[in-house]
């Protein structure tokens, strides 16, 4: 069934066409992925899908059953409410359902009514009937799918009276996806829904997408993300769709094979053109083979010439070199804690960094990943331990937000200030290889957008040709191609490399060794992201095989500690087991009881039925206990 149709939409803002004829089509339960570079107008679309903006012709059609969702890329929740009053307003009408079960069961109770029956009958009929709706709408659960989804969301308990107005703007985001989540629409439209999450709560996010009834239409750069979640991709390219089967890396192997079966039609028919053009201009003249040429000819008029296959070549030209080789120890911390005056953030980090290594920091939001990368890169002195640098090392560093480029200077003197030793001719060449051409040189360095900012940044970072990069989220401000054109120059780089990073493909791409920061320190996995989840997942077991046999060298305390670790984890798992079955029973419990009101010898017996109502409700609220304890366990 189709829940969702734009029919070809054009759209266009004055001379620039940024769609023409687009047709996309959404079907019930279908992961759908829009994929293109910045600026093409995927975000016009999913507009023009909800209806905030009107298309310049064509038709979108939506069942009227059918209910959209929508996530904007920088959306702001506005609100005065608290976190958890914000999510309880999904919910308005289980509540005001739970209100009037409630009040019928008082009325119920009541002798007068127990002794109508006629009228405990109409009342029984109607509690029957609203409860009935009540359990089918997820009555029972609301508060419980309320903590989940805000726990998979990284709210904790701490956040739930905390005023949605204080909230950062990622924090904001974040709280508006989890309320979309929760109403459960029949079509989610999701604009770049990965953006201010951190590695735990994509994993989170993902499996919740992977196993929800409704379709999903989300616009990600996140590759690895729309490997995961999505099957199909539409990809938004010269102002026109493309629509193609399978994960974001099927549909590259398809466009792939699709350009090559292109390229080589075209290339036979100019061969065929060229062969037909060629035989009438030797043949024409000649009486006895004019003939032949003329039916040559014909056949050439006839021929309706392919266009050539159309590339987009636009993309960051990026080359990274270093002016001197580095000594083979490029870093070492001992002991080192990090953070501000009056504020640790991250402490007990002993790390070492060699020539030629490619190395991913990661870690939870707020664990103190810049912070630690600004130490180790002498922007921010650290508050304990000691930081050395090898011989012939020359770091650059890559911040995230670029929040030095500000102001009104104009991005042709921003990398020229930095550079006065170039002529004005190959400032400009080395801009444009990072798309900034013509009149594009001359905008003020503050009036850029994200991407803009990522670019100029990479062009001043090219320029310093350090042999030992520091770089803080480098993918996060780049379209799908500008991260591909980075890959590429990070590969060939023949420096060494620390960054930051969320993009797991990028990070599998280009990482020889993971350093996981974590409360209590970091510590070190070779390979790349997939290695570091597959030894993550095979940790608890080594664990159990190295308690066996400790190690002489082992510390006693942490030897300790690590025991302590793993029998709460096991009496975790043995409460959660506990729950389930306690979760069941209470479940049962309620049914029975349930049935029990409606039962003459029940409803007739006044003393009986307000003890059997009373006993309810209290089954009713150990269930929500067990199933927010629950939650909180597994989620």
């Amino acid at each position: 069934m189709i829940v969702l149709q734009a029919s070809h939409i054009y759209k266009a803002y004055g001379e620039a066409q940024l769609l023409n004829d687009v047709t996309l089509t959404v079907r019930e339960g279908e992961k759908i992925g829009l994929v293109g570079r910045n600026g093409t107008g995927k975000t016009t679309l999913l507009k023009i899908l909800t209806g905030e903006l009107s298309p310049d012709g064509g038709d979108i059609i939506r069942p009227k059953t059918v209910t959209l969702g929508y996530l904007a890329q920088q959306g702001v929740l506005q609100s005065e409410h608290t976190v958890w009053e914000e999510m309880l307003a999904v919910f308005d009408q289980h509540i005001a359902m739970e209100k009037k079960l409630s009040n019928l069961e008082n009325v119920m109770s009541k002798s007068e009514n127990t002794a109508n029956p006629e009228s405990l009958i109409k009342i029984t009929d109607e509690y029957t009937h609203l409860r009935e709706v009540f359990t089918q709408n997820g009555g029972y659960g609301y508060q419980a799918a309320i903590r989940s989804v805000l726990h998979g969301l990284q709210f904790g308990e701490e956040h739930y009276h905390f005023p949605v107005d204080k909230l950062s703007g990622g924090e904001k985001t974040r709280l508006a996806l989890a309320k979309l989540l929760l109403t459960k629409p029949t079509v989610l439209l999701l604009d770049e829904p990965t953006n201010y999450l951190d590695m735990d709560t994509m994993t989170w996010l993902e499996k919740y997408l992977q196993t929800y009834p409704g379709a999903v239409l989300t616009v990600s750069h996140d590759r690895y993300f729309l490997d995961t979640v999505v099957g199909t991709i539409y990809e938004l390219e010269f102002s026109r769709l493309t629509r193609y089967s399978g994960n974001y890396s099927r549909y590259l192997s398809l466009k792939k094979e699709e350009l090559e079966r292109q390229a080589k039609q075209y290339r036979k028919q100019q061969d065929e053109i060229a062969r037909l053009q060629d035989f009438v201009q030797r043949n024409i003249a000649r009486a006895s083979t004019t003939g032949r040429a003329k039916s040559k000819q014909k056949l050439l008029e006839k021929i309706k010439p392919l266009e050539k296959p159309a590339t987009d070549n636009k993309r960051i030209n990026l080359s990274l070199n270093s002016t001197q080789s580095s000594g083979k120890e490029v870093l070492w911390a001992k002991e080192l804690s990090v953070g501000y005056k009056d504020a640790l953030i991250a402490r007990n980090i002993s790390l070492a960094i060699a020539r030629g290594e490619r190395v991913a920091i990661i870690g939870p939001n707020g664990i103190g990943k810049t912070t630690l990368l600004k130490t180790l890169a002498g922007l921010l002195p650290p508050l304990a331990g000691s930081i050395n640098q090898g011989y012939h090392v020359n770091t650059g560093y890559y911040e995230q937000e670029q929040k030095h480029l500000i102001g009104n200077k104009q991005v042709i003197d921003e990398l020229w200030d930095e550079y006065p030793e170039l002529d004005e001719q190959t400032v400009r060449s080395i801009l444009g290889s990072f798309l900034f051409s013509g009149e594009d040189v001359l905008k003020n360095v503050g009036e850029l957008s994200g991407g803009e900012k990522a670019r100029l940044a990479l062009a001043k970072l090219m320029c310093l040709r350090a042999n030992f990069l520091l770089l803080d989220e480098p993918t996060s401000h780049l379209d799908i191609l500008g991260n591909e054109a980075l890959e590429v120059a990070l590969l060939q780089y023949p420096g060494t490399l620390l960054f930051i990073s969320h993009d797991r493909y990028f990070i599998n791409k280009i990482a020889g060794r993971v350093l996981e920061l974590t409360p209590d320190g970091i510590k070190s996995y070779l390979g790349n992201f997939d290695d570091y989840q597959n030894k993550k997942m095979a940790e608890p077991k080594t664990l159990q095989q190295d308690n066996q046999h400790t190690p002489a060298s082992d510390n006693k305390k942490e030897f300790l500690q690590r025991k302590e670790k793993q029998r709460k984890e096991r009496k975790k798992q043995r409460r959660a087991e506990e729950l389930e079955a306690l979760i069941t029973a209470a479940e049962e419990s309620i049914g029975h009881l349930e049935n029990q009101l409606y039962l003459p010898e029940v409803y007739n017996d006044h003393e009986t039925y307000r003890q059997t109502s009373s006993e309810l409700e209290k089954l009713r609220a150990e269930l929500e206990a067990y199933m927010e304890e629950w939650v909180e366990l597994t989620g």
